[in-house]
């Protein structure tokens, strides 16, 4: 049998291809040291969850969004409006019957159901549907005069959560955790949690927390709202943690030799961590989740203990456990679908808004005073909103509701170094269109990004030979409700 015998080199040989490595090495060292040789270069050392550094100082380190889901109405919970109550009743001269979604069903201006009352040092009239959240007006800061692109449910979603009204693009938790990283190497840097209560999803379903064309690693992760949270999150009986992580070892040197070849296939490496961190979060998920383990008076102090609010009380007591324990962004959906599973008042806005503030008022409240309590508040920023508002005038139905505005709602923003206290922009003195100040989704999305210290204009992704970024080409940062 013949022996194959590699061939011989010839000193000349020897020394040209050992030169040209060290010099490679050589040259390797320098960039390095330079710091124009990135870390993620390297396929056995790339982490895209990996802590970054921030453009600026950051007021913020983690995110928790309180999405009102359906289109709460302004002028019902936090934009008190005086002439709309003298002029209940009229119409509106030269309404676009259009701007809603039901143009046939047009009434005329009416006043709100509810009764308004100054609150706190600030003076802030509220709606009484907020008993709780009346108490911290003074730790928020209200952004009245916002306004949208859309009156669909569903563009007007991928709107609020991406800055874009088509499907397919990544929303905000995604390019915070693309632009940030992970805090902790345990727990989904992003996570979501929807309405449980036999609604659905709000329309759009996952594409509201997808990441789009960035890697699939910076998705949200859903939490369901029964049974087991997580998925697969117990070990099959059949393997131990030294089996399961030797597969995982296997595995992992399996990619990243395939990796090695093919730098640029991101999602591979996304991949890659998914599986670490699937691994990772069998033994801290479950304690992250225990809401049980907490002590009675929190559990009371979020509304464990009251029928009407323990779905959405357990989800901000998971949320505050999360981002304690390093979890960057948290996004609680209050509704699900549309009409009167949401806060989509078509018919009885009365109803609709009392019911859904009745869920989220005291868990809410007691979000706020739980991460004061702790001190999280400073370093947390919590945001309550939706996708848009609802007309002043009135919806023929049994029993009035309120049609899509999608020209006027109203944000509000709470610690991560925001000014409590604060009102910015204003609406007309119906509560019709955004008037003074007026900021749209790409200035609300910049700001976020502010406060956790990136630039919204810096913050970019190529993608089909063009730098995308949230904000597109528009977005200002709302500086006045920045302390």
């Amino acid at each position: 049998m013949k022996v194959h015998t590699p061939s011989r080199l010839s000193r000349r040989e020897a020394l040209q291809q050992a030169g040209a490595g060290a010099g490679i090495l050589g040259l390797a060292s320098l960039l390095q040291d330079g710091g124009q040789l990135k870390a993620e270069d390297d396929p056995t050392t790339h982490d895209p969850l990996a802590p970054k550094k921030t453009h600026f100082a950051a007021k913020a380190k983690r995110v928790i969004w309180l999405f009102i889901n359906g289109g709460p109405s302004q002028v019902d919970t936090w934009d008190f409006k005086p002439e709309l109550e003298k002029n209940d009743g009229k119409a509106i001269q030269g309404f676009d019957k259009f701007t809603g979604f039901f143009a046939n069903s047009v009434g005329g201006l009416m006043k709100s159901p509810f009764q308004f009352k100054k609150h706190g040092m600030c003076g802030k009239p509220v709606s009484e549907i907020f008993p709780n959240l009346a108490g911290h007006v003074d730790k928020m800061a209200f952004v009245h005069s916002c306004y949208g692109k859309s009156n669909n449910h569903s563009p007007a979603l991928f709107m609020a959560n991406t800055g874009y009204t088509q499907m397919g693009y990544p929303c905000v938790g995604s390019w915070a955790t693309y632009g940030l990283g992970s805090i902790s190497r345990d727990l989904p840097a992003f996570v979501v949690m929807s309405d449980p209560k036999g609604r659905g999803q709000p329309k759009g379903y996952s594409l509201n927390w997808g990441a789009g064309f960035l890697p699939s690693v910076y998705q949200g992760s859903w939490l369901k709202p029964t049974g087991d949270a997580i998925a697969n999150l117990k070990r099959a009986k059949v393997l131990d943690a030294g089996r399961q992580r030797s597969q995982l070892d296997l595995l992992r040197d399996l990619n990243q030799e395939h990796f090695r070849e093919r730098k640029s296939e991101l999602e591979l490496a996304a991949r890659i961590e998914s599986f670490e961190l699937a691994f990772r979060m069998q033994s801290k998920a479950p304690e992250a989740l225990d809401i049980e383990s907490e002590p009675e008076h929190i559990q009371k102090l979020y509304g464990l203990d009251d029928q009407r609010c323990t779905h959405f009380a357990k989800q901000c007591l998971v949320a505050r456990r999360m981002v304690e324990r390093g979890t960057r962004f948290v996004q609680i959906y209050s509704g699900g679908m549309e009409n009167q599973r949401s806060w989509d008042g078509h018919n009885d806005i009365q109803g609709n808004h009392r019911q859904f503030a009745g869920e989220t008022d005291k868990p809410i409240a007691g979000l706020l005073t739980d991460l004061h309590q702790s001190g999280l508040l400073d370093e947390t920023l919590v945001i309550w909103g939706g996708e848009f508002g609802r007309l002043p005038l009135a919806q023929k139905s049994a029993k009035p509701g309120r049609d899509h505005n999608p020209h006027a709602f109203t944000y509000w923003f709470a610690g991560g170094g925001t000014k409590g206290g604060t009102s910015y922009g204003a609406t007309d003195e119906l509560g019709h269109k955004a008037a003074d100040n007026r900021v749209n989704i790409h200035d609300l999305h910049a700001t976020i990004l502010h406060l956790l210290g990136m630039d919204h204009q810096r913050l970019t992704y190529r993608h089909n030979g063009r730098d995308f970024r949230l904000t597109d080409v528009e977005g200002n940062v709302i500086k006045e409700i920045i302390s």
